[in-house]
């Protein structure tokens, strides 16, 4: 197929967007359009947005599901503010997503979809596409269902099977729009379908009839074109956040020379780690999915103890289950990776939506002195190397270490580059002495770190005590002596405190010093990279401080506050890390900037409050 439009309009970035009830297929249609794009060379950032029922009422706003994505020829680390292009298959999709396209974008509808009865399912009182309300857009009325069913004619399937191929309608008129060549979807439907011709002719014929008819239609005079962007060298491969957190898991236990063993109870959005991991059993990989969080956190607690790189994961709710478990591991000293995939809470709160408001949990919501390592990664790609991290430094550090990542990472994807996996740094077993001449004291201590060694159970002459009791330092018998609890509380704090040793300084993009640092953790960093970039191309003094380390924070974190004069800190929760660094670094003006909506930051807000610090 090739583009015959009187015009090639080149662009250097672009965002689409696709809507419509939450069984039109968006999420396919969104994820082959970026998968095209990246074959292509394109840089991409996607936003799938889901609705949180599974099943919500046909054709009602609650029920809309979308698929935003955004494809540059230039470094792109969001998916975008506004969408330049939306597709809507329903009056409800129009109405809950019109909000998201900017003024003079286009349009594309499903003409077929927008009678009387739709209308009203959505919340209606005239037709939009009658009473001038779209004035402002760009609209292009493609009865996409009728012309689906007419294309489809003869190849075998009920009416219902053949309107459910209206999302390859669309599909085919968008890569017309934008120049993208069908071929490798139409290999994706030959595959999936693979068992029943019939699917497979149906998708077929849908996506060429919906290119054919963009190439065609008066109201799409123009296409466009995107040049691929200058990447480095490598081989890359389109991930999600919560492929590339298995995949670090499974590089971690290769580089460990251990099977790694994973519990979990399903919860959204955590659910595709568990998914992927079971996938790799021919890797060594255990996965184990438990009657519910105290059963799997306990699970990997116990093959911790036998020795295998265990991990747990889980959403807020289920975190607050694990957190004794957690506790447990603490007091045992026994490395624990537990990934925390945040949503918009509290309780159930809106589990398809993102938040970063588990930073208080993972830091103190344990009983007791119970400190542990936290993490966060801040791309999808990221959560590959942060993965990684969390495995070296829990086994390294005898003691549990959270992951932090989002519902914004977990399905959002990107290109990754895969890694040198000879450049990846070792993760060092504390294997006991092998003079078992000497008694076996399993809490005498790595002079470094602190970390005590990780013996296995039934290896002759290292016997040892286990549980939540507190252990005789050194020793490792249960112990009631207040002095002695006292000390091994301190040794665990000053354990956790001594990785800052371990982990790199905190680094600042953009200026060094000046007016304003904007500091974030998580998945808020490509939304805060792209907005102090552009601001200070425009000569703006600010600069970017993003933590992957949060506790304990990077040894040069109050050296980077105090080059600047406002600190402005960034997250998608009511401001948990920005009172975390009031606690410790008095004497800063640390500001904050949240928002708690289940959405990301948007690049534009974010430029609005800087710049209010700069010129107020």
């Amino acid at each position: 197929m090739s583009v015959t439009a009187s015009h090639k309009v080149e662009l250097d970035r672009v965002v689409v967007r696709f809507a419509g009830d939450s069984g039109d297929g968006m999420q396919l249609t969104g994820s082959q359009f970026t998968y095209t794009s990246a074959l292509l060379g394109n840089d991409i950032a996607t936003l799938p947005d889901f609705p949180a029922e599974i099943r919500a009422p046909q054709g009602t706003v609650e029920g809309v599901s979308g698929f935003q994505v955004q494809i540059g020829a230039v470094d792109v680390h969001t998916p975008g503010d506004e969408a330049d292009v939306l597709v809507a298959m329903n009056p409800a999709a129009l109405r809950s997503n019109l909000k998201w396209l900017r003024p003079g974008g286009q349009l594309i509808v499903d003409l077929d979809d927008f009678e009387s009865r739709n209308l009203k399912r959505a919340g209606y009182a005239a037709d939009p596409l009658e009473d001038g309300s779209l004035e402002g857009y760009r609209v292009t009325r493609a009865p996409i269902t009728s012309l689906t069913k007419e294309a489809l004619k003869g190849v075998g399937l009920g009416t219902k099977d053949i309107v459910r191929c209206k999302n390859m309608f669309a599909l085919g008129v968008v890569y017309w729009l934008f120049n993208r060549d069908p071929a490798k979807t139409l290999a994706f439907i030959a595959d999936k379908f693979r068992k029943d011709p019939a699917l497979v002719e149906a998708n077929t014929k849908a996506l060429q009839a919906g290119y054919h008819y963009a190439e065609t239609v008066e109201a799409l005079p123009s296409s466009y074109h995107i040049a691929p962007a200058r990447i480095a060298p490598g081989s890359y491969r389109h991930i999600a956040g919560n492929q590339a957190t298995a995949w670090g898991l499974l590089a971690a236990a290769e580089r460990l020379g251990s099977e790694l063993f994973y519990a979990s109870y399903p919860i959204t959005p955590a659910s595709d780690i568990l998914h992927e991991l079971s996938r790799h059993r021919g890797m060594g990989v255990l996965t184990f999915q438990a009657e519910d969080e105290i059963a799997a956190v306990c699970a990997a607690i116990g093959a911790s103890f036998a020795g295998t790189l265990a991990v747990t994961a889980s959403s807020g709710p289920g975190i607050a289950l694990k957190g004794e478990g957690m506790g447990l591991a603490v007091m045992a000293e026994l490395p624990l990776v537990i990934v925390d995939v945040q949503r918009a809470g509290p309780s159930t709160g809106l589990p398809t939506k993102t938040e970063q408001a588990d930073f208080n949990i993972a830091l103190h919501g344990r009983n007791g002195e119970s400190p542990v390592i936290v993490l966060a990664a801040s791309s999808p790609a990221q959560c590959f190397e942060a993965a990684y991290t969390a495995a070296k430094l829990a086994i390294e550090h005898m003691t549990p270490v959270i992951l932090l990542t989002d519902g914004y990472l977990a399905n959002g994807t990107e290109p990754w580059r895969l890694p040198d996996v000879d450049a990846m740094p070792d993760i060092r077993r504390p294997t006991p002495p092998a003079d078992t001449a000497v008694p076996f004291q399993p809490y005498l201590r790595d002079p470094d770190t602190l970390a005590r060694f990780w013996a296995t159970p039934g290896t002759p002459g290292l016997e040892h005590r286990i549980g939540g009791l507190e252990k005789e330092d050194v020793a490792g018998d249960i112990s009631y002596d207040p002095a002695n609890h006292q000390k091994m509380v301190n040794l665990r704090a000053e354990k956790v405190a001594r990785v800052a040793e371990h982990i790199p300084e905190q680094d600042i993009r953009c200026e060094q010093s000046g007016k304003v640092l904007v500091v974030g953790w998580g998945g808020t960093y490509g939304a805060l990279l792209t907005a102090v970039t552009e601001l200070e191309v425009a000569g703006e003094s600010v600069g970017l401080a993003h933590f992957h380390h949060l506790n304990p924070l990077p040894s040069n974190t109050e050296a980077v506050l105090s080059r600047f004069e406002h600190i402005l800190v960034c997250e998608l929760n009511s401001g948990q890390f920005a009172r975390h660094l009031r606690s410790l670094f008095p004497g800063h003006d640390i500001r904050q900037f949240n928002k708690i909506q289940g959405l990301p930051f948007r690049v534009n807000e974010v430029k609005e409050k800087i710049m209010g610090l700069c010129h107020g």
